[in-house]
């Protein structure tokens, strides 16, 4: 998998907000967001595909909103109200599937992760 680049991610207090962004290598993939915190199985957050459908845990409806810039071969992740459960490494994954499958099972390119602390 080839390496992707969030930025944003750090720690803020309950309720308060955070903006990630994620480079990608181009606009026509299926990309999203997915988060682990430590002993956990990832879990996949937001994304979105190249029809604009997208898909969300229902841990974050309502509160996260996942948006691409095409121009700039940019996604983005708008994360309002944020809880103390969203405390997670967040990582951005680009692929070739649609937004219902989550991407598809493989994820063809995948970041690093950006670490985000909510604090009560």
């Amino acid at each position: 998998q080839a390496p992707l680049m969030e930025s944003g991610g750090g720690s803020v207090q309950a309720g308060g907000s955070l903006r990630l962004s994620c480079v990608v290598p181009r606009h026509n993939f299926c990309m999203g967001w997915f988060r682990q915190a430590p002993g956990k199985g990832r879990e996949g957050v937001a994304v979105i595909d190249t029809d604009g459908a997208t898909n969300y845990a229902d841990s974050v409806k309502g509160r996260f909103t996942v948006s691409r810039d095409n121009a700039k071969n940019t996604l983005y992740l708008q994360m309002d109200r944020l809880e103390i459960d969203d405390t997670s490494t967040y990582h951005c994954a680009a692929s070739y599937g649609y937004a219902a499958s989550w991407c598809g099972e493989y994820l063809e390119y995948w970041g690093q992760g950006t670490r985000v602390t909510v604090s009560s």
